[in-house]
This record gives structure tokens, sequence and C-alpha cells, in this order.
């Protein structure tokens, strides 16, 4: 059989049809990834547990599937890995924290339960940060993931492992959750396409929280249209998790491939541009987005949306206060075993009332109203940044208070918008730059499909990370 390419360079939609034409197995492709995640991971710790069994099993399931005429949908027999706040029946789900180390599940959460009715091949679970809270400790049980452009910086959170390693090649596919830019801040910094679906789109029973009313789960991946192509299997209502919306579920993938004629997208550009942390590149980087989408036939102009610093208050306290709540029996009982990031930020919940907290949700509809009936009454789509500078190295990080990652992306939790990261080019480091794409409430679609013209125009998704010392091995 000869594969179109090296295979850990192959699209979700690429190994797709090739699986289907008969060019490529599940089992090839799935020890393919297993021996490159073996020559890379050492160096990159994405990943804290491999299931080779199930990996094996499960791609021999789906050829035989494939062979008997039987199609699961676009991931059967594709590899992917998992946050590892994501529970999983008879495999340890640690949050990457010593309070979980041996934790392992009864039952599947439900993107699992999708991913495996899919035909998707389990390659293991993915590092995170600590409870997804904190930053890159190096005191919890795991050591944190490393960037593949420069493994001397961070990933980004708290996505950490996820965004590693897809933008490594080790899988086409992570699961990664998003409560304040946790799937978008480690897709920008790593060059990875990251997608966080309206609050309530994907179901996140089972998976372990940090705060209710924020917590989003969505994929990262190489390219937007694997990302369409997993939320079409991921996506849907679920009676078992409150929060889940029952919202018909449309074809993600069908506007991809027009241009973007008929459409307004506003640039928030007065939202980032005189914040003290923003580096020129970033600027740049984000005008020529801008400047491409009007290329491609989108009417862009300049829009106003309430200032990042309420937003940010706003998610803070709802984020903290809900944190707190989940964690307050083991931050009372068991400090010790939290690390020490993790822990900091936690119990700042402690000192928060209900008055705060109250308050806080009234904003947050004073907030979302006024993005949804300004900015995305008139306009498809925002275009705003995802950061405000390329990935920082592991020594910016001191022994308290983890860094703040310079992330403008938890505003768009306080919304639940769907919100979808891409890369748009890179710093003067070497480091990958970022930008994202607001949509209106469950209208994916347009979002992808915005995506998915700038980045066949731009063409900033084809480069990968110089990894030919650490892949040697593969």
């Amino acid at each position: 059989m000869n594969a179109p390419g090296p295979l850990h360079e192959l699209s979700i939609a690429e190994a797709g049809r090739a699986l289907r034409s008969g060019q490529l197995t599940s089992l090839a492709l799935t020890e393919a990834t297993l021996a490159r995640i073996d020559a890379l991971n050492p160096q990159l710790h994405a990943f804290v547990t491999l299931t080779r069994d199930r990996a094996l099993a499960d791609a021999a399931k789906a050829d035989t599937a494939f062979a008997r005429g039987l199609d699961a949908g676009p991931l059967q027999g594709i590899p992917y890995g998992l946050k590892d706040i994501y529970g999983t029946a008879g495999i340890r789900t640690t949050c990457h924290s010593h309070l979980l180390h041996d934790h392992i599940p009864e039952v599947d959460c439900a993107v699992e339960e999708k991913l495996r009715a899919g035909g998707g091949v389990l390659i293991g679970k993915l590092g995170t940060f600590e409870f997804a809270i904190g930053g890159p400790s190096f005191d919890l049980p795991f050591p944190p993931a490393r960037n593949p452009w420069n493994p001397d910086h961070f990933t980004g959170g708290s996505s950490s492992g996820s965004a590693a390693a897809v933008a490594s090649g080790m899988v086409r596919l992570a699961m990664g959750s998003d409560t304040g830019g946790s799937i978008r801040g480690p897709a920008a910094l790593c060059g990875t396409v990251g997608f966080k679906p309206t609050y309530g789109r994907v179901s996140r029973r089972g998976v372990f929280p940090l705060a209710y009313s924020l917590d989003h789960c969505g994929p990262l991946t190489w390219s937007i249209e694997d990302a369409a192509l997993t939320l079409q299997v991921i996506a849907g209502y679920d009676p078992r998790d409150p929060a889940s919306a029952d919202v018909p579920v449309p074809d993600y993938t069908a506007a991809m491939g027009r241009d973007l004629a008929g459409l307004r997208i506003g640039y928030t550009r007065r939202f980032f541009i005189d914040n003290p942390f923003l580096t020129p590149e970033v600027t740049k980087a984000l005008d020529a987005a801008a400047e491409q989408m009007a290329t491609l036939g989108a009417t862009v102009d300049e829009v106003d949306i309430p200032a990042f610093e309420v937003f940010d208050a706003c998610a803070q306290v709802i984020m903290f206060a809900e944190a707190y709540a989940i964690h307050e029996t083991d931050l009372k009982t068991r400090p010790g075993a939290y690390g020490r990031y993790a822990y900091q930020r936690i119990v700042s919940g402690a000192v928060l009332s209900a008055a705060d907290l109250v308050q806080a949700q009234r904003l947050r509809r004073e907030l979302t109203t006024a993005v949804d009936m300004g900015a995305l009454r008139t306009h498809h789509a925002l275009l705003a940044p995802t950061g405000l500078s390329t990935a920082a190295p592991f020594s910016d990080f001191g022994k308290d208070a983890a860094r703040w990652g310079g992330m403008l992306t938890n505003p768009f939790n306080v919304t639940g918008s769907p919100a979808l990261a891409l890369p748009i080019g890179f710093g003067s480091n070497g480091l990958p730059l970022g930008a994202q794409i607001v949509g209106r409430p469950f209208n994916e679609e347009t979002v992808l499909r915005i995506g998915f013209a700038y980045e066949a125009a731009s063409g900033v998704s084809r480069h990968r990370p110089p990894l030919d010392e650490l892949s040697k091995a593969a």
C-alpha cells in the first residue's frame, strides 16, 4: 500500500481518503503514530498516558469495518488524543495532578463515547495544566509539555499537551477544553487550529470541570477542515449535560471552499491596539489577515466591543468562584497535594462573596448583549487577536503566581460565542502568531467558512516546526 506522503503529514481528510481507497490501513497509520510519539514525546512531554493496546485494537476494528463496507464517519480509523481531564472508562484520568494520579473512571465522557462510536483510534491522554488551571508547573506528576517550535518555550495552556501533540504531528486531532482560552491560546502559540464551539454545542459530561458556566470542549487540529470534520462527530444535544443546547447540527463542511463575498467581518482593532503588552509583529500580522479577508471578498471594517479589562474582570470572578466551589473540600483537607500554581489560583476564589458572583453574572449578560446585539448584529463574524505576543520561555515563570500569557481569549467565554483560533504568521523569533474568528451563537459554519478561505489563501498552516533533530528516531 502506498499512502500519499509521510503518514504524519496527512490531515484527517487526506488520511480518510487513503483509508477509504485502500491505499492505507488504520493499523499502519496507528503504528506510525505510536512510533512518532515514541520518538518525540520524551522531549516534548505531550502525552502522559499511551493506550497502545487499545489503539491497536481500535485500528483493527476500523480496518475490519472498512473491509465490510461499513463507515461510521470521518474519524473512522483516525488516531486521536484526549486532554487528561476527559474521563475514559478503565483508563486513568489524572487532571495532571497528584490528587487524581491513580484515578480510573468507570464510564467514558460524552465526547469519548462519540469518538469511539465514530470509529476513532484512541492513542492516549495528553498533558494539561493541573485541573486546567495554573501554569506550566514542575511540581506535578508529569513535566509540562514543550512547544515544538522551540522546546525552551511553553505551549500556552491549559490544553498544553494537545497543542504540542498536534503541532509536532504526533496526532492529527487532540481534544482540549476552553474556560478562558485553553484551546485557542495553545493553538495560537503552537501554530495549530483550535476551535471553541458555542457554549452548549458539545457536551462536557464526564469532563472534569473548571468553571461550569464557562467550560467548553473542542478540537485542536492541523487544519480548518479537520476541525470541521471533528465537530461534525462530537456536536449535538446531550440531555445529561445541563448546559447542552438542543439545537440542530448543520453540515460544517458545506460552506467551505466558497469565497467570502457577501460576508461582513468586524475587525476589533481598537479592542487591543493600545494594550501595553502588544508587540508590533502581532499588529502587522492581524492587519495583513484583515486585508487578506477583504481580498477574498468580505467587507472588513473596524468595530467596537467593550474593553478587555471589563471582560477579564467578569471572567476572573466567575471562574475563580466556580473553581473554588468545585475544589473547596480538597483545598481544605489536602492542600499540599496541589501544585503551587493551581493552589494559588483556585484558592483565590475563597475571598469572593456571593455578591461578587451575582454582580459578575449580571455584567456577563450586559457584555454578551453588547456583543451579540452590537458588532455581531451588523457583522457575520469578528476578527480578533488570540494573544499579544509569541510564546514565553519557561524562564519567565517564577516560583509564585503563574505569568499572564497575554491572551485576549476569555471575552468569548463570557459571551459563549464560537471562536476559531488559526495561525496568521510568525514572529521574528520564529514562533507562531495567531488570530481568532468569532461568530454568532450556533453559527460555527460561517466561522469555519471564513477560516477555511483564509487558510487556503495565506498558506500559513502549511508550515511545520523544525523537528529534524527530535524526529531522527521516528
